[in-house]
């Protein structure tokens, strides 16, 4: 059997089991790109994910610590969504993805690898985007370094001006 290290997993396995929030923790620190967030508005916020599923994965989370789409305000709902729209814009003009999957895993049983703070993911698709490693080897191949990501989609997500 072949094996391959993927030493930064741990990382996730222990945050994961840790009682910090990150998107409680995130949205404090100073430094939005070594946080990763690309957008910040007012209930809402736009941060790469540093596990991604493919190239270019984000999430959009309320500030609020809330465990259900469900308990969502009215305006954090309208401003979430909206969040969400303008990333699918901006992903598509920048990556030109071809498709994507947006959703919610709430709750552990439906795959929420944070359950306790609800988030959307918006995951960016192309035609053939699904390869071997995948399937057999359970191994993802990204193209660049997050940082680089980062810098494509920042002055991007600058631009937004949600209004509710």
């Amino acid at each position: 059997m072949e094996r391959i290290w993927a030493p930064w997993r741990m990382d996730y396995i222990e945050e994961n089991d840790s009682e910090e929030c990150i998107f409680c923790e995130k949205p404090k620190m100073k430094n939005d790109k070594k946080s990763y967030i690309l957008f910040r508005g007012e209930l809402s916020f736009v941060i790469m994910n540093i596990y991604p599923y493919t190239y270019g994965h984000i999430m959009v989370s309320p500030y609020r610590h809330i465990s259900s789409f469900s308990k969502l305000k009215r305006d954090e709902l309208l401003e979430l969504v909206l969040a969400v729209q303008e990333s699918i814009e901006i992903l598509r003009e920048v990556f030109q993805a071809e498709g994507f999957n947006v959703g919610i895993n709430e709750g552990r049983i439906a795959g929420a690898g944070i359950d306790r703070h609800m988030h959307v993911h918006i995951v960016p698709r192309w035609k053939g985007d699904t390869n071997f490693m995948p399937t057999l080897a359970d191994v993802r191949i990204f193209p660049e370094h997050l940082d680089k990501t980062y810098q494509k989609l920042y002055p991007e997500f600058k631009k937004i001006k949600l209004s509710l």
